[in-house]
């Protein structure tokens, strides 16, 4: 086990191969905690936080074309419903009949899917600035910097790179955040710092009509919230509304804000992980 995890490997449905990291557990009777990153994030993200919880295992997931699971040959597979069934084929190889989920934006999305196929499987979830509406101007802004995501001669010009573009809606962030994100959701491929993801990930939100309505998840929501859900909000998101936000929690969610935080706040931090680590206990 290296630096507190292992790296683990399965196999897709569909023959794909996938990753993710087990930070193992001294308490086996605790339910384990399963981590879902964002669109193009990783398992990575969930580092400090995963060494922050007591006496849990924590999985953390790489969906495919992400981190160290394989790029799909085919782009159309990267959908919120493959990425859960690719889940599903996770929690299986690992015995996981019940577990506690994380959900960052896109998990949050496949958790919503999960409730409605395998309710059974979710104790709890922990949504990360997501929600079963989504604010089209946020969805946007992330289309957009995805696009203009490039490569840079070091992980330090990738962090000013990330510091330059969400500066504003992260101002609790200081300078080794920026970096420790950086070499999360970067890597070194040809002597160049690049975006750790499958290019062809862009293409879905590229083909988004954002001039229509978005379509919404309230029926799967009100499944997941048949068992305790605890939903956080950066403060200066925009892809969850304050809106939406307080639906949730008329719906029976607990909610957290995160102060100095934009999409997705950063769990690891204390403000966050205090109140985490307490809804984590009440499981």
């Amino acid at each position: 086990m290296d630096d507190g995890f292992r790296d683990l490997f399965f196999t897709a449905e569909d023959g794909l191969r996938l990753h993710a990291r087990d930070y193992g557990s001294t308490d086996a009777a605790r339910l384990p905690l399963v981590c879902l990153p964002g669109l193009s994030r990783n398992a990575r993200d969930f580092h400090r936080f995963a060494r922050a919880v007591p006496d849990r295992r924590v999985v953390a997931l790489d969906y495919r074309g992400r981190g160290g699971s394989a790029w799909d040959p085919d782009p159309a597979n990267y959908t919120v419903a493959v990425e859960c069934r690719d889940l599903l084929t996770v929690c299986a190889a690992l015995g996981i009949a019940r577990a506690v989920f994380v959900g960052t934006s896109r998990g949050g999305l496949i958790l919503h899917v999960l409730a409605a196929m395998r309710p059974e499987l979710i104790a709890a979830a922990v949504l990360n600035d997501i929600g079963p509406e989504i604010e089209g101007a946020g969805l946007s802004e992330i289309r957009d910097y995805l696009g203009r995501s490039g490569a840079y001669p070091s992980f330090e010009a990738a962090a000013d790179a990330l510091a330059g573009i969400h500066g504003a809606t992260f101002p609790a962030l200081a300078r080794e955040d920026w970096l420790e994100m950086a070499q999360a959701i970067h890597a070194e491929r040809d002597g160049r710092i690049v975006p750790d993801f499958d290019p062809a990930l862009t293409a879905q939100l590229q083909a988004i009509d954002f001039g229509k309505p978005l379509p919404t998840l309230w029926p799967q929501f009100a499944l997941l919230a048949e068992r305790p859900v605890l939903a956080i909000r950066g403060a200066h998101s925009r892809l969850l509304s304050p809106a939406t936000f307080d639906r949730m929690a008329a719906a029976g969610a607990r909610t957290l804000t995160a102060p100095g935080q934009g999409h997705a706040p950063l769990l690891h931090r204390p403000e966050v992980l205090g109140p985490v680590l307490a809804f984590l206990d009440g499981v």
